[in-house]
């Protein structure tokens, strides 16, 4: 059977259910309890309702198209929303109409789908890239220690799954559920006390995530994800035209099998296969877009979801857009040879513009040429070991999201670095008082970053800033023609707080600690800790979560003059105003710690095992 045929078998079948539901063919509209007869005492299970909703959704889109081919004009309710008439927008152009709330599946164009195509993978695309993009479902780790994890296990599309891991991460830390005694933050800080009592991170909180708070988190990061990249007018969902259907009443694991092999046959190598598979919709609200994705959550965690996923980016961004967005719009966005997701995508999943660039705003080269970067504050940030290597500079925005994540880069991978407490983001007293004095001393550097300044310089900056040295040390520091920077930071650094100095009565010079959580989703062969019959340890392949120890010592303290002092912290207590003295361990080093002193310069990193990977 060819799949037009399919096709039309599934959509003759999805036509008959709506009609023997006798229900409307709105995706979102259903019955009141008096109309279904549903006994009010009893409550419709999560699953139900989910695969109700299915089934709603895809006959609703299985009669326009049906309607549609025989060119019976349908008038279309699309007030299904509810109660959230203020995020709605004006609507998404789609091959220059006005799209819908709530369109379903829509025929992508054939000239607009060889453009999505050759957008992503260029025109001369290896059959192994495509295999890696065609197989990447977006779906969460089975191992109970990274259950809060998306799961990789072909390489290429990590970008995309860590922007939405970020996301994911934000949710279930940060973010309250939607109920109505839900207490905001109640989660991360539940996590935060328990860490104190050195309780392993998967006891206390991943491991207890049920399989629908996940799917909410990760529901809601996706349409996040979409709206951002529609400028928060709309979002386009792409799916295939596989109807969940034949699925509804069985377990996940069975659903997801069918789906799996109604999609054996399907192979996206060009522009018009896309088309013939692709259907898209389009939402301007956020209920919509959530109901939409909540019935497609089996075709995303299909073996398409990655790819599906970056489609409904771009689309929600618009093509011609996404190509104004970018630096060299004539390279496919998914680099050769080896089919990596380039920076341009994981910048579009963070910030919804899909620029090359990781700098803040944009750089005039003249001639009226420019270069973008990030042009606002993100949700979630990004690191990168290039940045280490003196090869980009990751500007303010990346480096200071609203919420402590980050998607951290290397050179053929991406992965997530997360803190569990906000205050990691947040300066104290005495790194305000640093950023002050360094402001002032680059203000009057006239070496070109030397880090010198005149001696009349430095008179006017402790007068100023009310720096009230000692005559001895101010006779010192001038007994040549400059000052430079490391003589007066150390000088500093052994002058009271009370005399405009940075010495901390409250521990040794400012230093602080914390903990970051380092995900790598790429699924690696490690051992279990379950037992054959005969005693032996299984090998199996799962994704892994690393606790990292951190201290960071002033940010503009030289290397040199960093000493092994107790670190005082205060976070991880439920007292605020607690400290806590640890003393020093000897530092480790990964590739993973450059990226971190990226953003905590001079930081001391430690932890248990083998070293965290990003690649």
């Amino acid at each position: 059977m060819s799949i037009a045929d399919q096709e039309d078998e599934d959509l003759q079948m999805a036509l008959r259910l709506s009609m023997q539901q006798h229900e409307s063919p709105e995706p979102k509209r259903s019955k009141s309890k008096e109309e279904s007869g549903v006994d009010d005492s009893a409550e419709e299970s999560v699953e139900a309702k989910t695969r109700r909703r299915q089934r709603e959704f895809m006959a609703a889109a299985a009669e326009k198209r049906m309607v549609a081919s025989s060119s019976v004009e349908v008038v279309e309710d699309v007030d299904i929303v509810g109660p959230d008439e203020e995020d709605k927008g004006k609507g998404m152009s789609l091959d220059e109409g006005e799209a819908k709330d709530g369109d379903s599946g829509v025929e992508l164009p054939l000239a607009e789908a060889n453009q999505l195509f050759s957008m992503i993978f260029g025109g001369g695309v290896s059959k192994d890239v495509l295999t890696q993009w065609c197989n990447q479902g977006i779906r969460f780790s089975s191992d109970p220690e990274t259950s809060m994890g998306l799961v990789q296990h072909e390489g290429g599309p990590c970008g995309v799954l860590a922007a939405i891991q970020g996301f994911v991460l934000k949710y279930l830390l940060f973010s309250p559920e939607e109920t109505s005694n839900a207490v905001p933050n109640d989660f991360s800080n539940l996590a935060i006390r328990r860490e104190s009592k050195n309780v392993p991170v998967s006891a206390d909180i991943f491991s207890s995530l049920s399989e629908e708070r996940k799917s909410r988190a990760l529901v809601r990061s996706m349409s996040e994800i979409l709206f951002l990249c529609g400028s928060n007018k709309a979002a386009v969902i792409a799916s295939l035209n596989v109807l969940p259907d034949e699925t509804a009443g069985a377990a996940q694991g069975s659903e997801d099998e069918v789906i799996a092999k109604l999609l054996g046959g399907i192979s996206v190598e060009s522009g018009s296969h896309l088309q013939k598979v692709l259907r898209i919709d389009t939402c301007t609200s956020r209920s919509t877009a959530i109901q939409v994705l909540e019935a497609l959550l089996p075709v995303f965690r299909s073996r398409f979801g990655a790819l599906l996923f970056l489609i409904s980016a771009l689309l929600s961004r618009g093509l011609n857009t996404v190509q104004e967005d970018r630096d060299d719009p004539s390279q496919p966005l998914v680099t050769a040879p080896f089919g990596h997701a380039s920076q341009e995508i994981v910048n579009l999943l963070l910030s919804g513009n899909a620029v090359a660039n990781v700098f803040d705003g944009k750089i005039d080269l003249g001639d009226g040429m420019s270069v973008k970067g990030i042009s606002t504050t993100v949700q979630v940030g990004f690191l990168t070991l290039l940045e280490s290597l003196n090869y980009c500079k990751v500007g303010q925005y990346l480096k200071c999201p609203n919420w402590p994540i980050w998607v951290v880069g290397s050179e053929s991978h991406y992965t997530v670095l997360f803190a569990l407490d906000t205050k990691v983001q947040e300066e104290n007293e005495l790194e305000n008082r640093e950023s002050q004095i360094r402001k002032a001393f680059d203000a009057h550097d006239q070496s070109g970053g030397g880090g010198f300044i005149s001696v009349e310089a430095f008179h006017q900056i402790i007068k100023e800033l009310r720096i009230n040295l000692a005559r001895e040390k101010v006779d010192q520091l001038c007994s040549t023609d400059f000052i430079v920077w490391n003589e007066l930071w150390q000088a500093l650094l052994d002058l009271d707080q009370s005399l405009g100095g940075l010495k901390d009565p409250t521990g040794p010079m400012g230093k602080e600690g914390f903990h970051l959580y380092h995900f790598n989703g790429i699924a690696k062969l490690s051992v279990s800790g379950s037992q054959t019959s005969s005693g032996n340890e299984i090998p199996i392949q799962r994704p892994r979560l690393t606790k990292v120890r951190v201290t960071v010592p002033p940010r503009w303290t030289s290397e040199e003059m960093t000493v092994s002092l107790p670190v005082v912290s205060t976070s991880g207590t439920n007292d605020s105003n607690a400290t806590q003295v640890s003393c020093p361990q000897p530092a480790q080093h990964a590739p993973l710690v450059d990226c971190i002193r990226t953003r905590w310069p001079s930081a001391v990193c430690n932890w248990d095992g083998d070293a965290p990977s990003i690649v």
